[in-house]
């Protein structure tokens, strides 16, 4: 199999919900993969920790949780425990420290309405994401002292044999993936073909496509029964000057017989024969005088009219082959996996059918093997149901046998069950270690109770920021708790109306004057150019007429102001700006901001895309090296692409040289540095429509903020979030280098709101916030960034 197809970072489809964020998470990041490890043998980097959170494009909310994963990595690394499922961090041996700020009682929004307080934070952390609201002890949430469930008896998996059906398992089997997507019952073979939207999403060869237009159809286009026949397919290929080309392609019947197994030569010159992979080498190519179109024109003569391929990662197959073929199985896809990861071919032959394949004693791949098993896999799938694989617990058998691959394998059941639930405190322990928990009296914890946890309680935040410069540097693992007072219920709810109403207005423009006999179809087609409008209204007060545009997101606005304010329409120099109140008189500041922003200062905004847009930019890659996620909004209610999307690049350089040329003349997009990150937007975009204010109209804020500014005093939400965003700044500079550092705002919990509150938030409750970074990862990546 190639290297590609060992990866398990593509989302499969879950359902509605899931499936919306696997479109837009990962796509374009996967099918660009290949070339990034390209890029990163020849550009060499020095080895230290570093993060990967391409995740965080399409606003994830990262739960306790997860949260949890990442901590215990960050301690005992792969060879102890499963890596976490929503990140990737590199070197983890490099990892010197972790520290973790807890700023008690802040939430989301105190981030974002207090956004030019917090001026270290937003700087310094590329990667931020979203917190659920929490929960009754978000301490112990996040380090793991809320055990899990045990773990029944897995004693057949651990001997790696096929589990039986009566054992025990962790999770019950409805809450599976499998169970999920198909139900528990038993599904005939068209419930198991792929759509034309997965295939779509999944980057399959499809009629039509722009990056398909030299593919030839199989030219089976039958009626599919469930008795149609299955053939499994595997193809291995090599690296050429042209990217990745056939070298061997073999096809095996539903009864086991191989069809056809053919070696062919690329047209291109060969740069890599990826011999490991594939087993193809030199000698073995040299003589072979069978080229692609000998293969395609073979291919389509030995399958029927009904024929079903079956294969594992089956696109990468069908696009090495140049072929399109619209009914097929993927096994990479079939058996589901958490958090949109997929099962190794290698892990399922064992587990499922208790055949070793791919042994590292072989040169390579056996292609006809790998074809025999994806066609046994499905059959097993089809034969038992998606009830039994459930029950076989596939993720706790993977999860155990990562630790087998790591080197250390645990010795018994119970070991398992012990590595697998641990909290952060006992993976502190088994490295004779201990946690440093720094936190006010008053707001101890179970966390202090515990005998590996060294707790230091304070009288004041003040005391326990002078203790964390002290004691920090002699814990690998800190933690270190800030408490502030929370938002009263009525101050939370005039900060959201403000909130909303300030986005509103930053987001909204007046153009003109124009001439009362304007072409008023042509002014609106030329805004609708710079993003999508919300609303667009004729002002009629003015001596010349004006145009109100309110667009949907703040980057549409900012480009229409930048592009058109001063130019000549109609004859007529028009000026562009926005409406000036009281919440946009700082306007100008914070769009600065924003765009220095480091979640925003990898990304670029475009205007003007076409449904095609995705394909088109796959096909020209080699142009937008760094591109770590293509984000492609979908109109909730009608699931249409909208015209716009955001491209986040790995650095600032790589995300202007690709603006220039999509801006440019063979593109002819229009687009701009991205102003909001992620997270804020989906939030901003959730809360209620009532709260909107026609701009121009006045807010005056409540007597006792009014007055709190005042008296400036020391203890009001701004002038907190800016004195305490500097000094956790300054500890933070004190750290060593390779320090894993997280700032959470945990949210709040349910309080009496009223009935605007309510909508905008979880059952009333406000959600956290998280940022994280790996001291001198961040510093190098972010900062003083040049072309």
């Amino acid at each position: 199999m190639e290297p590609e197809r060992e990866r398990t970072g593509r989302a499969p489809k879950r359902g509605k919900k899931r499936r919306r964020v696997a479109n837009q998470l990962v796509g374009a990041a996967e099918a660009m993969r290949a070339r990034w490890d390209l890029e990163e043998r020849q550009q060499p980097e020095a080895k230290k920790a570093r993060l990967s959170t391409i995740l965080f494009a399409e606003n994830c909310e990262i739960t306790h949780g997860q949260l949890c994963e990442l901590l215990k990595y960050a301690v005992l690394g792969k060879s102890s425990v499963p890596k976490p499922s929503w990140c990737q961090l590199f070197h983890q041996n490099h990892l010197n420290n972790v520290v973790v700020f807890i700023l008690q009682g802040m939430s989301q929004l105190h981030f974002y309405r207090f956004y030019l307080e917090f001026g270290f934070l937003r700087k310094a952390f590329r990667h931020k994401f979203r917190l659920p609201p929490p929960s009754s002890d978000f301490l112990a949430d996040i380090i793991g002292l809320q055990r899990k469930k045990k773990i029944g008896d897995l004693s057949k998996t651990m001997e790696g044999s096929l589990p039986s059906v009566s054992s025990k398992v962790s999770i019950s089997p409805q809450n599976d993936p499998i169970i999920q997507k198909y139900g528990s019952k038993k599904v005939g073979l068209t419930r198991c073909l792929l759509t034309k939207e997965e295939m779509k999403a999944y980057h399959f060869p499809l009629q039509g496509f722009p990056d398909c237009e030299n593919f030839v159809p199989t030219k089976c286009n039958g009626s599919i029964t469930d008795n149609s026949p299955l053939f499994g397919l595997d193809c291995e290929m090599c690296l050429t000057s042209k990217g990745r080309e056939l070298t061997r392609i073999s096809l095996v019947a539903e009864g086991g017989c191989c069809v056809m197994d053919e070696l062919v030569k690329p047209d291109n010159k060969i740069v890599d024969y990826l011999t490991s992979f594939s087993g193809i080498t030199k000698k073995i190519l040299n003589p072979v005088t069978t080229k692609l179109k000998d293969v395609q024109r073979q291919l389509k003569a030995l399958l029927p009219p009904d024929a079903v391929l079956v294969g594992h990662s089956l696109d990468l197959d069908l696009r090495a082959l140049k072929m399109i073929h619209p009914y097929v199985i993927d096994t990479s896809l079939l058996y589901v996996r958490e958090q949109g990861r997929r099962f190794k071919l290698k892990f399922l032959a064992k587990t499922i059918l208790g055949k070793d394949i791919q042994c590292p004693d072989r040169l390579g791949h056996d292609a006809i093997e790998d074809a025999r098993t994806t066609l046994e896999l499905a059959r097993y799938f089809l034969k038992y149901g998606p009830k039994k694989i459930a029950e076989l617990n596939l993720e706790t058998v993977a999860s155990h046998q990562e630790l087998q691959a790591a080197g250390q394998e645990p010795r018994n059941t119970a070991e398992v069950v012990q590595q697998l639930n641990a909290g952060v405190l006992e993976c502190l322990d088994s490295l004779g270690q201990k946690l440093l928990f720094l936190t006010r009296e008053a707001d101890a914890s179970e966390l202090s109770s515990s005998k590996t946890c060294q707790t230091i309680k304070c009288l004041s935040n003040k005391e326990v920021l002078e203790q964390a410069r002290v004691e920090i540097p002699l814990f690998p693992f800190s933690i270190v708790q800030f408490s502030f007072e929370p938002f009263s219920p009525n101050l939370t709810e005039e900060m959201n109306k403000r909130m909303l109403i300030k986005w509103t207005e930053m987001s909204t423009v007046y153009a003109g004057p124009f001439s009362k006999n304007c072409n008023l179809r042509a002014l609106k087609k030329l805004f609708k150019s710079f993003g999508p409008v919300r609303s667009m209204t004729l002002v009629l007060e003015t001596h010349q007429p004006h145009l109100c545009i309110q667009y949907e997101v703040l980057e549409a606005a900012q480009l229409a102001i930048e592009s058109l304010d001063g130019i000549l329409v109609e004859g007529a120099c028009i000026k562009v700006q926005r409406p000036v109140t009281e919440l946009t008189l700082d306007c100008d500041t914070l769009v600065n901001e924003l765009e220095h922003d480091s979640e925003n200062r990898g990304t670029i905004y475009l205007s003007g895309v076409r449904e095609t847009f995705k394909e088109h930019l796959l096909q020209r890659s080699s142009l937008f090296l760094g591109l770590e996620a293509v984000i492609l909004p979908k109109d909730l209610k009608s699931g249409k692409q909208k015209k716009y999307c955001f491209l986040r690049f790995k650095t600032f350089g790589r995300a202007q040289r690709a603006l220039d040329i999509l801006t440019g003349k063979d593109w002819k997009l229009k687009g701009r540095h991205a102003l909001t990150p992620r997270h804020l937007q989906a939030w901003l975009r959730g809360l209620p429509l009532e709260s909107r204010r026609p701009p121009g109209l006045r807010v005056i804020p409540p007597p006792s903020e009014q007055e709190a500014l005042q008296m400036l005093k020391v203890d009001h939400p701004k002038i907190a979030a800016w004195r305490w965003g500097r000094k956790i700044g300054k500890l933070y500079h004190s750290l060593c280098p390779g320090t894993l550092c997280l700032i959470l705002l945990p949210g709040t919990k349910r309080q009496k709101l009223s009935s605007l509150l309510i909508c905008c938030s979880t059952h009333g409750s406000l959600s956290g916030l998280g940022l994280m970074g790996i001291k001198d990862e961040e510093e190098s990546s972010t900062p003083n960034m040049c072309l």
